[in-house]
């Protein structure tokens, strides 16, 4: 059985890391694999001392923290379906409906806010599950599925707020669910955290985790292997509409208002960290260290160019560009990666055929 996917066409190949192999050598196979985190430290270098007296501050970093939180929760929850070969666009659509629900839950039908916060994640969860349903069951394009599902629960937030914004008192503890801080930094940031951390432990070192991932390399092969395809990719759909749901608690505690025209824009931006995340760390592999790389890029390019006094429309052309970016250099390596396979699999079958030919070996002795 397939027990893992080992996604290493552009990741340094340690078997040549003797001494034939030249610095350039290496520096040239490494350069695919951490040139985005290299990209991103020498961003925030050049703004840094281009911007000296705003851009490298705490205040600034504070800032970049508190209002890229969201998105980051949101990239996340984009990266789970996406290692099994599926993408869900309702992380952006659905953020709409759940920060305008973990208010009106509580302005307008007096719900504790604990238990308005369980109903908002336990209800993405479910919406996860009909997308998921859609999608295995009903073999629909995860593409086409979560567009649709994701306009209908857009509307559903306008009917539900009238298209006006949803205001009311809110009680302390909820609105410090993201306005705390924890040791000087936006507790948002460390939400973010501890949810990479326990992403990647699911991923890297569980059974569920590499399933996840043969499913994502090839369906067919992880059946035949006996893995559940169908329930493991709606498991994955249920946990990203549960962080999605999270996300919106995020928000709605952030801003303290609902309204339908709030939400959108956090959909470009993570599936931008979610593509450029498989083009880091791990080329040609959806993993979170990479997602978070590619959010930190956005957060750290938009906070210079806004600070330099860029145009308003400066934002989604730079998420729009980056996605264009992101899904090329994807491409590029998953072209990489399959090149790489098919050299050492005729490599292999070249060293295997040299000792038939050899004179006076076995094969062709008598």
């Amino acid at each position: 059985m397939t027990t893992s996917i080992q996604s290493t066409a552009l990741e340094p190949d340690h078997s040549l890391d003797g001494d034939a192999a030249t610095l350039v050598q290496r520096f040239t196979r490494a350069m695919p694999v951490y040139g985005l985190v290299v990209l991103t430290v020498l961003l925030a270098a050049m703004f840094s001392v281009m911007l000296p007296d705003t851009f490298p501050t705490l205040f600034n970093l504070r800032a970049i923290l508190a209002d890229k939180s969201v998105i980051a929760i949101l990239a996340l929850a984009a990266t789970i379906p996406m290692i099994t070969g599926k993408i869900d666009l309702t992380v952006g659509y659905g953020i709409v409906l759940w920060h305008i629900l973990a208010i009106s839950l509580q302005t307008k039908f007096g719900i504790p806010w604990p238990v308005a916060v369980v109903i908002v994640v336990v209800c993405a969860g479910l919406f996860g599950v009909l997308n998921g349903l859609l999608v295995e069951m009903a073999q629909i394009d995860s593409f086409i599925a979560t567009l649709g599902t994701g306009t209908v629960v857009y509307a559903v937030a306008m009917w539900h707020s009238g298209g006006r914004q949803v205001v009311g008192e809110l009680p302390e503890g909820f609105v410090d669910i993201a306005g705390g801080n924890f040791l000087g930094l936006p507790i948002g940031a460390f939400y973010v955290l501890v949810v990479s951390i326990v992403i990647w432990l699911i991923t890297e070192f569980t059974p569920l985790g590499r399933a996840l991932y043969v499913i994502g390399a090839n369906p067919k092969a992880a059946q035949l292997n006996g893995i559940a395809v169908r329930k493991h990719v709606m498991g994955a759909f249920v946990a990203s509409g549960a962080l999605s749901g999270f996300a919106g608690v995020l928000l709605a505690s952030r801003l303290q208002i609902g309204q339908a025209s709030v939400g959108l824009e956090f959909l470009l931006p993570a599936l931008v960290g979610a593509f450029l995340g498989s083009t880091t760390i791990r080329p040609g592999r959806v993993n979170v260290w990479g997602t978070l790389v590619g959010v930190a890029i956005l957060a750290i390019g938009i906070s210079g160019i806004q600070q330099f006094g860029g145009a308003f429309f400066v934002e989604p052309l730079f998420n729009g560009l980056t996605l264009l970016v992101s899904i090329g250099i994807a491409g590029w390596a998953q072209q990489r990666r399959n090149q790489s396979i098919k050299r050492r699999i005729a490599e292999r079958q070249l060293n295997d055929a040299v000792p038939a030919a050899v004179p006076g070996s076995p094969s062709t002795a008598g």
